[in-house]
This record gives C-alpha cells, sequence and structure tokens, in this order.
C-alpha cells in the first residue's frame, strides 16, 4: 500500500471515509502496522459478522494479552460473548427489547423530547448533543432498567470514558485512555452493585429487578453476568443513539434539499433514519478473532488468532453494496446496511434506538423550522469504534 493507515489521526476521525474508499480499492484486507487486520468490502465485513469461526472470546483474551492484564479480570458482557453464553444472555435481555415493547414506549419518547424541547425553544439556540440527543436515550435506558434519571450525570463521565477504552488495544496499557476507562468500569460497577442490593431488598417493575430474579433462579446468571449485562445495557442503550441523532441531524443539515423534503414529507422518516445509519453510522467498527485460518477474496488469508476489525462504517460505503453511496438519500429503499451488526451479536436495541431517532428527528425538525448550525467545523470525538460529535452549537 502506498499510504500509512494511521486510525487515530485527526483528519481520519473528522473524516474516515476518504480513507475506507481508498483501503477499499488498493488494500480491502488490509495489514496494520499496528497489529490487526482491517475490512473495508461490505462482502468480507458482512462474512466476517456471519461466520462462526470469527469470535469475540478469543479476540478479548489477545486484547488483554497485549494490554498486559488477565483477561479474566475483563468484565465479559453478552457483547463479548460467543455462544453458548451470548445466547443465554442474550434470551434474558431479549425480552425488555421487544418491537411490541419498545412501540409500546413511543409516547414516553415523544413526551421526552417535547419536554427537552419545551426547555430550550425560548433561548433560540442549544447544544443539540448535550441538550438534546443525550438526555432522550440517557432518561429511556434509565427508567427501562430502574435507575435513578438523577444520578445519569454520575455515569455520563464513566460512559464516555468506557466508550473512549473501545480504542485501548492502539494506545497501550500504559495510556491515560487505558487508565480511564478501567477507572470507570470499576466506578459504575460499585454503584450497580449498590442498586442491585437495593433492588434484591425491595424489588420494582423494572428490567434490573427481572434480571436480578433471573440471576437469583440460578444458572442463567451469575453476580458477575449481571453487572455486565447492567453496565452494557446503561452504556450501550444511549452511547450509540446519540450519535445517531447527532450525526444523522448535522447530515441534514448539511444537505438542505433532504432536510426539506422530509420536513416536507415526515411519512419518509422510517427511510430517513436508515438512511441516516448508513451514511453516518454511530458504531464504525468491531473486532474478531477467528479460529482458523481464513481467505478473503483476491487471496489474502488472515491467520487464525489474530485481531481482525471489520468496517462496518466502510461497509456501509461500499459502491459495490450501495449506488452512489456518498450521497445522502433520505427516499433510498434497496439500503441492506449493517449499521446495527450483523448475525448473533446484531443490536439488541435497534429497535428502540429506531423509535428513539425517529421521534428525536421528526419532532425537532417540526418544531424548529429555523435550525442551523452555528459553527464551521464540528468536532468529533476521538474514538476509532464510535463516530460522534463532541457538541454540535445549532440556533433556530
Amino acid at each position: 500500500m502506498s499510504f500509512h493507515f494511521n486510525p487515530m489521526a485527526p483528519e481520519f476521525v473528522a473524516d474516515p471515509y476518504r480513507t475506507y474508499h481508498r483501503l477499499r480499492t488498493e488494500d480491502p484486507v488490509h495489514h496494520s502496522p499496528l497489529g490487526f487486520w482491517v475490512l473495508t468490502r461490505y462482502e468480507d465485513v458482512v462474512a466476517s459478522l456471519r461466520d462462526p469461526r470469527f469470535q469475540k472470546e478469543p479476540m478479548i483474551a489477545a486484547v488483554a494479552a497485549r494490554m498486559g492484564v488477565q483477561a479474566g479480570t475483563i468484565g465479559l458482557s453478552m457483547l463479548d460473548r460467543d455462544p453458548p453464553d451470548h445466547t443465554r444472555l442474550r434470551g434474558l435481555a431479549s425480552k425488555a427489547f421487544t418491537p411490541k415493547v419498545v412501540e409500546g414506549l413511543r409516547p414516553r419518547v415523544q413526551e421526552i423530547v417535547d419536554g427537552l424541547l419545551d426547555r430550550v425553544e425560548p433561548a433560540g439556540r442549544m447544544d443539540l448533543i448535550e441538550e438534546f440527543a443525550y438526555p432522550i436515550p440517557v432518561n429511556v435506558i434509565c427508567e427501562m432498567l430502574g435507575v435513578p434519571v438523577e444520578d445519569h450525570e454520575r455515569f455520563k463521565g464513566w460512559s464516555l470514558d468506557l466508550a473512549r477504552g473501545l480504542d485501548s488495544i492502539m494506545l497501550g496499557p500504559e495510556s491515560e485512555v487505558a487508565k480511564r476507562s478501567g477507572q470507570a468500569r470499576q466506578g459504575l460497577t460499585e454503584y450497580m452493585r449498590e442498586l442491585i442490593a437495593q433492588r434484591r431488598a425491595a424489588p420494582r417493575a423494572d428490567l434490573l429487578s427481572a434480571l436480578i430474579a433471573a440471576e437469583e433462579a440460578g444458572d442463567k446468571l451469575t453476580e458477575h453476568e449481571l453487572l455486565a449485562t447492567c453496565i452494557l445495557l446503561l452504556v450501550a442503550g444511549h452511547e450509540t443513539t446519540v450519535n445517531l441523532i447527532g450525526n444523522g441531524m448535522l447530515a441534514l443539515l448539511r444537505h438542505p434539499d433532504q432536510l426539506r423534503l422530509l420536513r416536507e414529507q415526515p411519512t419518509l422518516i422510517a427511510t430517513a433514519v436508515e438512511e441516516l445509519l448508513r451514511y453516518d453510522g454511530p458504531v464504525q467498527r468491531t473486532a474478531r478473532t477467528p479460529t482458523d485460518d481464513v481467505t478473503f477474496a483476491g487471496g489474502r488469508t488472515i491467520p487464525k488468532g489474530e485481531i481482525v476489525m471489520p468496517f462496518i462504517g466502510a461497509a456501509d460505503r461500499d459502491p459495490a453494496q450501495f449506488r452512489d453511496p456518498d450521497r445522502l438519500d433520505i427516499t433510498r429503499t434497496e439500503n441492506r446496511h449493517i449499521a446495527f451488526g450483523l448475525g448473533v451479536h446484531f443490536c439488541l436495541g435497534a429497535p428502540l434506538a429506531r423509535v428513539e431517532g425517529q421521534i428525536a428527528i421528526n419532532t425537532l425538525i417540526k418544531r424548529l423550522p429555523h435550525l442551523a448550525v452555528a459553527i464551521d467545523r464540528p468536532e468529533y470525538r476521538q474514538s476509532l469504534t464510535l463516530r460522534g460529535l463532541t457538541a454540535l452549537p445549532v440556533t433556530f
């Protein structure tokens, strides 16, 4: 390859899509000098997410070894487990995220969205991330789990540090990012232990009490798994949806024709959200380790035991799969994006994220017809895994 792929470079964080196109064209199965493989073609990414040879737990062990820690000290949630444990853990949490249950949450999501806009509307300006995109999923997941909403500021910092810690593999165990991520996990674990003790003593009609009941029933859930599941739901339950709303609104504001079309035809919101997920998705990559040597189209073989990063963000801009992939088109119907992943690890909260995104975006553009970005170059968070804005000042 004629250029060095540096996933932590500021220009890549600001706009990864040019690099994705070049990787896909010049070196689609790319071996990084940093010690991992990068997949950027839609076909290859989909294959790696569906192939049972690409597993999570060996990848966690490989990362732990590289970071100089014991794998057992890293709390493994369903996100980091392979079947059959993954299947068991997912089955316990999935009842709270069925389409029927999520549809029942629509009125509450609408109420939260309206309340936030009522609060900021008189000012004529806001930070769309801090004052709008962030509180929506935080309120929803807190209410579902039974976490006091007034505590959300406490775990906001933990959540940001945990999310940033997903990139620790490229920064090393001595990096400030890795240390802060470890401290955040410890802080959030202690917080959840205390809350679990309260629910054991006085159960409520919430998801946390239901998970505790499953743990107390015996072999369905260990205490370690209970804690890991709660932390995963709390963090994943809002980190990605914040980015869906933030990235999505920025894309619409940068494409006035598409914004106008959605404003005129609000019934397009479902296909619009799918297109926004494809165009600039909240999760840019995942990671796996193959249990056998695997050869991809073009003859490149990835040896077993290596760390592989399928780039979802690159796959969703692949011209071999999407016509004119760099064009935002909210009427796009041939849209088999993989923003929520694929296979056994397909995002459990996808139905909820879709509902939150649809209600938030449609309500925002309906109630604020003069919405405009108040900054020339919005800044993205320093993360290779999650793509989202640090802030998005807007006027209306």
